[in-house]
């Protein structure tokens, strides 16, 4: 039963620093290799680059609610939002357009 999660490659899991600027200062962020991938899928999809795109979703968490106590798990959750919105499986997804494309 397990076995999807136990056998998972370690790597996915393996946590990895990034430095980023939030806000005007220098921080890092440390996130499972899984969750950076999730991000990076995440950021493209918006037009930006990942530290852009933390940049900006900081910066909005900050004027929404005045503070955030743990970005790196607001990340986290934030993955897992993408992932059960299905926006995921579209972003991978070809388009009609590109799909028609390549039938000719």
């Amino acid at each position: 039963m397990c076995r999807i999660f136990s056998g998972q490659d370690p790597a996915s899991y393996e946590p990895i620093t990034r430095s980023v600027r939030l806000a005007g200062h220098a921080t890092s962020i440390r996130l499972e290799a899984s969750f950076w991938t999730i991000l990076d899928e995440i950021a493209a999809s918006q037009g930006f680059s990942t530290p852009r795109f933390l940049s900006v979703l900081y910066d909005e968490v900050l004027e929404l609610h005045g503070e955030l106590h743990n970005f790196a798990s607001l990340l986290r959750v934030s993955c897992m939002k993408y992932l059960a919105s299905g926006r995921a499986a579209d972003a991978r997804a070809p388009t009609e357009t590109s799909a028609q494309a390549a039938a000719e």
